[in-house]
């Protein structure tokens, strides 16, 4: 792994370990992993491999970044207080968080310095994944999607929440 892939990894870790703690649910909720996700996108994602069970492999691992970002997104609390939206992941939240974006380093490090690459070729063989690039594609829609429907998650649920939080107080006591 380069530098810049473990910093990528590690910061997109860090976005969830920095809900942990209660703070207000505003823009860079939304922005800062949606922009670490834009520039890995754009960094790794050239072509789509179609071969094969090329498509098959990036949907399965798309399939299980979109659950691991909903179940993520649905355990992260979002309340009102003061009349702003705060959010809070819970330990699911970031359990989940962690795992689908350690999974992809995790994976990669066995390929390269644990020995895995020749169980992934043997494995490519007999499932029809045509390239290397497949399963870099895959990974990487993947983080996308888990960050994608943890972030739209977490928004449709801040939406409804603001569309029923009360409204301000109406102070009786000012004079025009």
């Amino acid at each position: 792994m380069t530098t810049t892939e473990w910093i990528t990894d590690i910061a997109l870790i860090l976005v969830v370990f920095r809900q942990l703690r209660e703070d207000r649910l505003d823009h860079k909720t939304f922005l800062i992993p949606l922009g670490i996700v834009a520039y890995v996108g754009y960094s790794y994602l050239d072509s789509v491999p179609t071969a094969g069970n090329d498509l098959a492999l990036i949907a399965v691992l798309m399939g299980v970044g979109a659950a691991l970002g909903v179940t993520g997104g649905v355990h992260t609390r979002i309340r009102s207080l003061d009349g702003h939206l705060m959010i809070k992941a819970g330990a699911v939240s970031a359990i989940l968080w962690v795992v689908g974006m350690g999974a992809r380093m995790g994976f990669q490090m066995w390929v390269e310095h644990g020995g895995g690459a020749d169980d992934v070729a043997r494995f490519s063989v007999a499932h029809h994944i045509t390239s290397d690039q497949a399963w870099v594609t895959a990974f990487v829609l993947m983080a996308l999607t888990e960050v994608v429907t943890r972030v739209a998650t977490i928004f449709i649920r801040s939406r409804s929440r603001a569309a029923t939080r009360p409204a301000p107080a109406l102070d009786r006591t000012a004079r025009p």
